[in-house]
């Protein structure tokens, strides 16, 4: 059994929560002096709990909420995009398509609204799924998040010069589906680009210059003569985006304005999920799925989809995340590489994965990566 051990003491800042304080009301009887008589105030008293529902319903009837699902292709930066407009770590992130192999909740509470984010899956087709060795529901999952949600935000990767001038057909099929939800469009990865006539024709290109709103294209100074005329219908586009927005969920840039938006569009309801609440995923499930991501960015090629993460062990003790995550390989050649030499590169995914739950949990964590091929543990 190779394995190894790391165990982070860190000095964590504690995040004060507001408490609510219920202070006693206290009944007052106003006496007056007439005819020789005390004459008490018929007012009825308050007590205080029946204050205090009243308030928590005042509060429950200005609560306003809106249920995003985020869709596009593999490797958009679907989850980036997601982590860094709540400004939490909540869905795992790498460099390789397919992190996200099912739909994960995020909630952003901001004021009296709530923002729920559904990140879904990359849009696959039958061969994508074989060749990844994904599993049959992943093409499901966005469509059971897109039932739940209010609006569509389709991501596009703004850098990728071979495939932003196209939306893929899964993408058209997916919001003719539901064409009776508004949709907008994303584009990511806006800082790798230089030009800004690029992302006007770009904007042009797939909204079939159809946009009505021009809020996002408004950003980008370009003389009026430069607009051209209207596009061709083509599959590749679609007619029926509320607005655009031009993002980079590296940099930040442009997701304020998004989550101003989104505000704007919330619906006067009851919250789904208290206002600490970043997700609703568990802690286990959470440190599995870590644990996977990483993998994927340290092996190459195909390996780390043919590995199998599952949990050992699970605790907190003192604040401390205590916990050990068992990886199934399925050769001990694969598990040699997984190692490398003298446990160095299982030392590096063991940090980098201890990191990441360290920001995602806020407190310390001691975390134990295992391998095991063949289906025999190895001593």
């Amino acid at each position: 059994m190779r394995s190894y051990w790391l165990t982070n003491s860190l000095n964590l800042l504690k995040c004060n929560k507001n408490s609510l304080w219920i202070t006693g009301v206290r009944r007052l009887s106003a006496t007056t002096q007439s005819s020789g008589e005390n004459i008490q105030s018929t007012t009825p008293p308050v007590h205080p709990t029946e204050e205090l529902d009243n308030k928590n319903n005042n509060k429950e009837h200005q609560q306003r909420s809106l249920h995003i699902a985020v869709i596009g292709v593999p490797n958009v930066g679907k989850s980036t995009f997601i982590n860094n407009i709540i400004n939490h770590k909540v869905c795992p992130t790498s460099g390789k398509v397919h992190t996200t192999r099912k739909a994960n909740t995020a909630i952003l509470t901001t004021g009296q609204t709530q923002l729920v984010f559904y990140d879904t899956p990359g849009l696959v087709t039958q061969h994508e799924i074989r060749k990844h060795h994904l599993e049959q529901s992943f093409k499901s999952a966005y469509r059971h998040a897109i039932q739940h949600a209010d609006i569509i935000a389709v991501m596009q990767d703004a850098s990728n010069s071979w495939t932003r001038k196209s939306l893929h057909p899964t993408v058209i099929d997916t919001l003719k589906t539901y064409a009776q939800l508004p949709s907008l469009l994303v584009l990511n990865k806006v800082d790798a680009l230089k030009s800004k006539r690029v992302l006007l024709d770009l904007i042009k290109t797939l909204t079939n210059d159809t946009l009505r709103s021009k809020s996002a294209i408004k950003k980008i100074s370009l003389p009026s003569e430069s607009v051209g005329v209207r596009l061709n219908q083509r599959e590749t586009s679609w007619n029926h985006f509320s607005d655009v927005f031009l993002v980079s969920s590296i940099t930040g840039s442009g997701l304020q304005e998004l989550q101003d938006y989104l505000v704007d569009c919330a619906k006067p309801r009851r919250w789904v999920y208290p206002a600490d609440v970043y997700t609703d995923e568990t802690p286990e499930t959470l440190i599995v799925e870590s644990v996977r991501a990483r993998l994927l960015d340290y092996l190459p090629q195909e390996i780390p989809y043919n590995l199998k993460c599952e949990l050992e062990y699970y605790n907190v003790e003192n604040r401390v995340v205590y916990t050990s995550v068992l990886v199934q390989c399925p050769t001990p050649r694969i598990e040699r590489l997984i190692c490398g030499e003298s446990n160095g590169k299982l030392r590096q995914i063991t940090e980098r994965v201890t990191s990441d739950l360290v920001e995602m949990f806020g407190q310390a964590v001691s975390l134990t990566i295992t391998t095991m091929s063949g289906g025999k543990r190895n001593a």
